[in-house]
């Protein structure tokens, strides 16, 4: 009987070992372990300093992410271009790479006294569309790993006053970040555009208007001579331009990327892109559509004069992940930006 049994279990593990060289190997990512495999960069891979073929670039206004920078970049595949859109974010070409990496300041008085850089997110476009990547920093800066899971570190500065700031900040997942950059069901890009790149940029060769530079690169192409007549998209930190347009320029930035009619939130009817015209899709007035408790028992997204009755800015003061706005890429609030459309609301006239 003991002979039998195992010669048995010899059989079984026979089998299991045929079955288990025969099965397919385990899976592993398709693309690059560390930040500086894809040779964006020369020199020491934290001083960002851009390859050649790599276009450094700025947007006149901002997504705020918990007060980090950001320092964005572009690589096109060889002998491609982008071509001019006046209206929307520029569509770029298979192959293309759009760099961003968040950081911080060790003391917002003195940037001299170093950074820290955070992480660094990819936008890779395929031929069956756009990818997003998440790459962390390590401790020593001395290359970013990808981490197709997030991640969340501590992170401490001090800011403009001096005061020491700290808190947990959060690493979207790979997943995520297309809760922002989706555009009728896919991933998509959200910054560059037109609006956003009708401004100087302190390019190695001197200071120069971006979209000038990249037509003369060949970068861009069809791009109006005449430069006055381009769009233009103010930078709501800017206290001189009109209080109006910098509410919206804010509003387009931070919240659009959702909130528009192609957009993950395209169900809310609120749309706040910077030329809405409808002022009901604006939020005026508007009710919330399945807010649940991210209305606060209030009425209306938006009540001119009346910024403390308008769910816009009850969502805009929340940490609550259930009813804070944006979703992601936020733990903390923004003070200045609260203020900013606080003040906006209080100048409108009641009805």
């Amino acid at each position: 009987m003991k002979k039998i049994f195992f010669t048995l279990l010899l059989f079984a593990g026979l089998i299991l070992s045929f079955s288990w060289k025969i099965g397919p190997p385990p899976t592993a990512s398709p693309y690059k372990e560390k930040l500086s495999d894809y040779g964006f960069f020369i020199g020491k891979i934290s001083g960002q300093q851009p390859a050649v073929d790599v276009m450094p670039y700025a947007l006149n206004a901002s997504l705020f992410s918990d007060y980090a920078y950001k320092l964005r970049f572009v690589r096109l595949p060889q002998n491609s271009f982008i071509p001019y859109n006046p209206d929307s974010v520029f569509q770029f070409p298979v192959g293309t790479a759009i760099i961003k990496t968040f950081y911080y300041p060790l003391d917002e008085r003195n940037i001299k006294k170093g950074r820290r850089l955070i992480e660094t997110r990819l936008l890779l476009h395929e031929q069956q569309g756009w990818v997003s990547l998440p790459y962390i920093w390590d401790e020593q800066q001395t290359d970013a790993w990808l981490e197709l899971a997030g991640g969340n570190t501590t992170v401490t500065w001090r800011d403009e006053k001096g005061l020491k700031r700290e808190f947990e900040y959060l690493i979207p997942n790979m997943n995520q970040c297309k809760g922002c950059h989706e555009r009728h069901g896919a991933m998509s890009p959200i910054g560059p555009s037109a609006r956003q790149l009708n401004g100087s940029y302190h390019y190695e060769q001197g200071k120069e208007n971006q979209l000038s530079h990249w037509s003369r690169a060949q970068w861009l192409k069809g791009v109006p001579q005449d430069f006055a007549q381009l769009p233009y998209q103010v930078d709501y930190v800017d206290a001189t331009v009109n209080l109006g347009d910098r509410a919206r320029a804010y509003l387009d930035i931070n919240c659009a990327h959702c909130h528009n009619k192609a957009g993950p939130a395209q169900a809310s009817g609120l749309f706040l892109e910077w030329n809405t015209s409808d002022s009901t899709a604006f939020g005026f007035y508007k009710t919330p559509v399945a807010a649940g408790r991210g209305s606060g028992n209030l009425k209306f997204d938006i009540v001119p004069g009346k910024p403390n009755e308008s769910i816009l800015i009850y969502r805009m003061e929340s940490i609550d992940p259930g009813i804070m706005m944006p979703e992601l890429s936020r733990s903390l609030q923004h003070t200045e930006g609260i203020r900013l459309i606080k003040d906006w609301i209080k100048s409108m006239k009641q009805e």
